[in-house]
C-alpha cells in the first residue's frame, strides 16, 4: 500500500470542507486563542512559494493550540481595496471589482491546495459593501470625536461643543499649534465669541479638534498614478509602484489625528510582546523628544521671527548657522535678490524627493538664503541656510546648527566652509563633532564653566523669562494622511455644503462606490469620482480612503462577520479579545501596525471594545528568497557558455526561469522554447551539461525566480511543501528557496508511511504493547515537539520528527500505541497524512479533536550509560552499563569483555577504578 499523497490530500480537503471541521463558535466552554495572519492583498500573480511561509507557521500553531484544548479562531480574508488592485485593473483593461474577484478565486484555490485550517465562513473582503459599511461607520465615529487631553482619551465631539458654549476653549488648546482663528487672528476664544461665530466658522474650529479631519497639506503627488502617496511609497523621487515621478503638492486631504495618541502608542509597547527591533522602529517613528522652542530675530525683518525647536538649548552660543526646510514659509520673504535663483533651483530639486530619501541622503546639499538670524543673547549674526535634511513637519521646520556638537551640522559646516565655534573646549578635537552632555561650556557667556546637562534647564528658564521661547515636547510622527485621489477605495460618508463637511447619517451607510469606466483623475487633482455627475451633484466627497483603512480594524470583524447591526458585538469582542498571535512581515512596522493600534485605542475610548491593544504577540516571519539562475551569452552571438567556462569569453549574465533548471543544470530544449529569440541558441557545455550560475535575490517574477506552490504541491504534496517551508530555517529569518532540497522531506514522509504500511506487505502496524525503549523515543519527541512548537521553532520540530522516525525504524517499532501519538504530534505540520493514517488505525473522529499527548518524564530518565573503559589509563572501548550497577557487577561486565581481555594480555588485574556515571579504568 503506497503513500498516494495526491489522492489522500484531495480526499481530506474535501472531507474537512464538507464536515465543517474548521468551523469556530463564539460560544464555547474552552479557553479562546486567536491566531491571525496579516491581511493579504490578492495580487494578479497569485501566490509564489514565499508567500505561504507565515500562513503555514500560523496554521501549525492554530492546530497545535486546538490539540491543546483551545477554541481557536484562525480566519482569512482579503485586503482588496487600494492602489495595487486599481493599477492592476488599469494595466489589464478590466474593472477592479472583476480583477479582484478573479484574483481572490486564484488565491483561495492555492490556499485550499496547501490545506489550511481557516474558518472560511468568516472570510471578509475590504471591497465588499457589507464590510466597508462598517469602515465608513468607524470613520464617522472618528470624525465625530475629539481627543480630550485632560482625560487622555477620545470622547464625542458634542461634549466639546458644550464646553465651548459654556466656557470657550481657554482650557482646551487647539491641537495644531500654528492654527489661528480667521475671524480674530487668535487661538483662544470665549463662550460669547463662540456664540458669535457663524456655522462655517464654528465647523472650521471643530475640524481642528476632530480625530478624523480635513485640511490642506503638502503631499507626495504622482501625476501618472493620479494620487497621493505615503512617504513609504516613494523611493528616490519616484513611486514604488511603477517608478513614476513624484512631486510635492498642496491638496485638500483627510487626516487621522494619530499624534494625539503618540504617548499612549509608546506606553502600549511595554504591554505587548513585539520584538525589540519592532518596538524600536515604532519608537523611532513616533520620535518623542524634550527641548525648547526659541525665536530668533531676523536682520532687516523686524516683523518676522525664525522659531526653532532644539533638544539642546545648552548649545545656544555654539550656533554657527540656521537651517530651514525647503518648504518653510519664510523663504520667499527673507531670501535676498542675489540668492533668489539659486534658492528656487534648489527647492525644485528637493520637491522631487520623498522625506525618507531626504533623511537617508548621505550627500550634503544646501543653499544660502542671504539672510541672517540674530542670537537672542549676544546679537551675533547667524547665516540662514536651506537644506533637505530639515523637514517642514518636524518641530518648526527650522533648526539651530551647532557643528562642534552635532556630526551632521559639522559635515555641513565643513562642506560649505562655515566657521565653527568651539563651546566644549578639549572635548572637541576639530575633526569630528562630540554630542556630549558632560563637557563644561566655554565661549558661552553666562553659561561658562557650567556642565552642559545642567545648563539646559538654565537656558529654558531664561528664554521663557525673556518671552522668546517655551519648554516643548516634540514628536517626529505626523498625522496620518487618510485620503487618496483614486477610485478603488472606500468612499467617504461626507457631503460638502458651502465649504462645510457634513457626515452622512448611519442609516445611509454603506455609501457604495459607483461603477465607472474611466479611472482618470478629476479636475485640480481630485479623484476619478469627481468626473461622475451623479456623485458631484450630491456634493459627495470625491477622495476615497487609503489602502490601510480596511486593514486597521479587520481583526475585529472576524470575531463577528455576519453581524448586520454593528461592526462587532461587544459580547464577541469581549470573548475573543486581543489577537493572541499575529504573524506578518516587518514591512508593516510603522504603517498598518501603528494605524490599527490607534483605531483600537479610539474604539476602546468610545466604549465599543474592551481592550486598547489589538495584538498580544507579534511574530515577524522572514522572507523566502529566490535562488536565481543565470545563463551566460557570448557578446554578439546567440551562443551560451556554461558557468565554469564563462571566464574564457566576454559574456552577459541573463536571468533564466528557475523552473527549466534542475538544480543548476539547464534543460536546453525547454530553454529554446522559453523565448522565441532563444529558439536557435547554441551551447558550450561542461561534461555534456549546461551549468547555470546562481545568486540569492528577492523572489520576483521580474527575476524569473518565482516558484508556484501549485507545482510543488502537485509534485511532492502539500504536507511535504508545508514541512519543507518550515525546515528551511527559523521562521523569523530570511532564507533562499531550493526546490531540490524538498526531496529529503518527501523521503521522510514515505519513511513515516512505511512504519504503518509496507509497499508490498501492506499493513504492518500492530496492537502490541510498547517497550521502554520505544516509549522513551515517543516521550522524548513529545517533549521536543511541544517545546519547539510553543516557541515557534518549527524547523527544529521537523528535525525532531525525522530523528524520531529514524529511531523507530531502528527499533523496528510498528506499534499503534506509539504511532497513534506520533500522528497527533505531526498533525499540525502534515495534516493530510496524519488524518489518513489516524483513520487507518481505526479512529473515526477528526485527529484535531484528539488530545495532545501528555509527557511522562519518567520515560526520559536514563537507566544506563555508555561508559568509557580504559586499561592502564588508555581508552580501549565503551560498554553500556546500568546506572544502578554495583562495583562487583561492573567488574564482572568489564572483565568478561573480549576487547578488555585482549588488552590485559592474560595478566591479572590489580584493581578496577569505577567512578559512577563517569568512567571505568582497569589497572593491570
Amino acid at each position: 500500500m503506497e503513500y498516494n499523497f495526491r489522492d489522500i490530500e484531495k480526499k481530506w480537503q474535501a472531507q474537512w470542507n464538507a464536515s465543517g471541521a474548521y468551523k469556530v463558535s463564539n460560544d464555547s466552554p474552552k479557553p479562546k486563542f486567536y491566531v491571525l495572519d496579516m491581511f493579504p492583498y490578492p495580487s494578479g500573480a497569485g501566490l509564489h512559494v514565499g508567500h505561504p511561509l507565515g500562513y503555514i507557521a500560523s496554521d501549525i500553531y492554530s492546530r497545535f493550540k486546538r490539540l491543546k484544548g483551545f477554541n481557536v479562531l484562525h480566519p482569512m480574508g482579503y485586503d482588496a481595496f487600494g492602489l495595487p488592485a486599481e493599477q492592476y485593473a488599469i494595466d489589464h483593461g478590466v474593472h477592479p471589482a472583476v480583477s479582484t474577484d478573479q484574483n481572490i478565486k486564484t488565491f483561495r484555490r492555492q490556499l485550499d491546495n496547501i490545506g489550511f485550517c481557516y474558518d472560511w465562513d468568516r472570510e471578509i473582503r475590504t471591497s465588499d459593501p457589507s464590510y466597508y459599511k462598517w469602515t465608513q461607520w468607524i470613520f464617522l465615529q472618528l470624525f465625530n470625536s475629539w481627543y480630550n487631553r485632560k482625560e487622555k482619551k477620545a470622547v464625542p465631539i458634542d461634549s466639546l461643543i458644550k464646553i465651548f458654549e459654556k466656557e470657550g476653549n481657554a482650557g482646551y488648546e487647539i491641537p495644531h499649534d500654528k492654527y489661528q482663528i480667521a475671524k480674530t487672528g487668535k487661538r483662544v476664544f470665549t463662550a460669547a465669541e463662540w456664540a458669535s461665530f457663524t456655522e462655517k466658522e464654528q465647523q472650521e474650529i471643530l475640524m481642528e479638534y476632530r480625530l478624523a479631519y480635513c485640511g490642506y497639506g503638502e503631499v507626495n503627488w504622482c501625476e501618472a498614478l493620479g494620487t497621493v502617496l505615503a512617504n513609504d511609497e516613494v523611493i528616490n523621487g519616484v513611486s514604488e509602484r511603477g517608478g513614476y515621478p513624484v512631486v510635492k503638492k498642496k491638496l485638500r486631504q483627510w487626516y487621522l489625528r494619530i499624534t494625539e495618541y503618540a504617548d499612549r502608542l509608546l506606553e502600549g509597547l511595554d504591554r505587548i510582546d513585539f520584538s525589540e527591533s519592532m518596538k524600536e522602529m515604532q519608537t523611532n517613528w513616533i520620535g518623542k523628544s524634550y527641548g525648547a522652542e526659541i525665536s530668533f530675530s531676523l536682520k532687516g525683518h523686524n516683523d518676522s521671527k525664525l522659531t526653532v525647536y532644539t533638544t539642546r538649548p545648552d548649545t545656544i552660543f555654539g550656533v554657527d548657522f540656521m537651517v530651514i526646510a525647503p518648504e518653510h514659509e519664510l523663504i520667499e520673504s527673507i531670501t535676498t535678490p542675489d540668492h533668489k535663483q539659486a534658492v528656487e533651483d534648489y527647492i525644485t530639486y528637493v520637491k522631487s524627493r520623498s522625506e525618507r530619501e531626504r533623511m537617508a541622503e548621505k550627500k550634503i546639499t544646501g543653499i544660502f538664503t542671504g539672510a541672517y538670524a540674530l542670537n537672542p543673547f549676544n546679537g551675533r549674526e547667524i547665516p540662514v541656510w536651506i537644506s533637505e535634511y530639515v523637514l517642514a513637519g518636524y518641530g518648526t521646520g527650522a533648526i539651530m546648527a551647532v557643528p562642534c556638537g552635532d556630526e551632521r551640522d559639522h559635515k555641513f559646516a565643513q562642506h560649505f566652509n562655515i566657521p565653527i565655534t568651539n563651546i566644549i573646549g578639549s572635548a572637541y578635537d576639530g575633526t569630528e563633532a562630540n554630542p556630549t552632555k558632560d563637557a563644561k561650556l566655554e565661549n558661552s557667556d553666562f553659561l561658562n564653566g557650567m556642565v552642559m546637562r545642567n545648563a539646559m534647564e538654565v537656558v529654558i528658564k531664561k528664554v521663557e523669562e525673556m518671552g522668546i521661547g517655551v519648554r516643548k515636547v516634540n514628536y517626529k510622527m505626523r498625522d496620518a494622511a487618510f485620503s487618496r485621489q483614486r477610485y478603488w477605495g472606500e468612499p467617504f460618508p461626507i457631503t460638502w455644503k458651502n465649504g462645510i463637511a457634513y457626515p452622512l447619517s448611519e442609516s445611509e451607510l454603506p455609501l457604495e462606490l459607483p461603477h465607472v469606466d474611466s479611472y482618470k483623475p478629476g479636475p485640480e487633482g481630485e479623484g476619478p469620482l469627481a468626473n461622475i455627475g451623479e456623485w458631484t451633484s450630491r456634493d459627495l466627497e470625491t477622495n476615497t480612503m487609503p489602502g490601510y483603512a480596511g486593514s486597521s480594524w479587520y481583526f475585529l470583524r472576524y470575531m463577528d462577520p455576519g453581524n448586520n447591526t454593528e461592526f462587532c458585538s461587544r459580547k464577541a469582542s469581549d470573548y475573543w479579545g486581543q489577537v493572541d498571535l499575529y504573524i506578518g512581515g516587518t514591512e508593516h512596522a510603522v504603517g498598518h501596525l501603528l494605524y490599527s493600534r490607534m483605531w483600537t485605542k479610539a474604539l476602546y475610548d468610545l466604549g465599543f471594545i474592551g481592550h486598547d491593544e489589538p495584538y498580544k504577540k507579534l511574530v515577524n516571519q522572514g522572507m523566502i528568497q529566490g535562488s536565481s539562475r543565470f545563463v551566460y551569452r557570448i557578446h554578439g552571438a546567440n551562443k551560451f557558455v556554461s558557468f565554469g567556462l564563462k571566464d574564457q569569453y566576454s559574456t552577459d549574465a541573463i536571468h533564466v526561469d528557475v523552473n527549466i533548471v534542475d538544480g543548476v543544470e539547464l534543460d536546453m530544449e525547454e530553454f529554446k522554447k522559453w523565448r522565441t529569440e532563444y529558439a536557435t541558441a547554441e551551447f558550450i557545455l561542461e561534461d555534456g551539461k549546461y551549468i547555470c550560475g546562481t545568486e540569492v535575490e528577492k523572489m520576483s517574477k521580474r527575476l524569473y525566480n518565482t516558484v508556484n506552490p501549485d507545482d510543488v504541491v502537485n509534485k511532492y504534496g502539500a504536507d511535504t511543501f508545508r514541512m519543507y517551508e518550515m525546515f528551511l530555517g527559523p521562521v523569523e529569518q530570511s532564507k533562499p528557496w531550493e526546490t531540490k532540497g524538498i526531496e529529503g522531506v518527501h523521503r521522510f514522509l514515505k519513511k513515516l508511511w512505511r512504519l504503518f504500511y509496507d509497499d508490498v506487505k501492506g499493513k504492518v502496524w500492530t496492537d502490541e504493547k510498547a517497550t521502554p525503549a520505544e516509549l522513551k523515543v515517543l516521550h522524548k519527541t513529545i517533549k521536543k515537539i511541544e517545546e519547539d512548537t510553543e516557541r515557534f521553532s518549527f524547523n527544529t520540530s521537523v528535525s525532531g520528527f525525522m530523528v524520531c522516525v529514524n529511531e523507530l525504524i531502528e527499533l523496528k517499532c510498528h506499534k499503534k500505541e506509539i504511532l497513534e501519538n506520533l500522528l497527533i504530534l505531526l498533525a499540525p505540520y502534515a495534516p493530510h497524512i496524519s488524518e489518513e493514517l489516524w483513520h487507518l488505525l481505526g479512529n473515526n473522529s477528526c485527529i484535531l479533536d484528539a488530545a495532545f499527548p501528555k509527557l511522562n518524564e519518567s520515560y526520559l530518565v536514563e537507566s544506563s550509560k555508555e561508559y568509557p573503559i580504559s586499561v592502564n589509563g588508555k581508552l580501549r572501548t565503551t560498554i553500556v552499563i546500568a546506572l544502578d550497577a554495583s562495583q562487583s557487577d561492573v567488574e564482572k561486565i568489564v572483565l568478561d569483555n573480549e576487547v578488555i581481555q585482549k588488552w590485559m594480555e592474560g595478566k591479572p588485574h590489580k584493581r578496577i577504578i569505577y567512578v559512577k556515571g563517569k568512567m571505568v579504568n582497569v589497572v593491570v
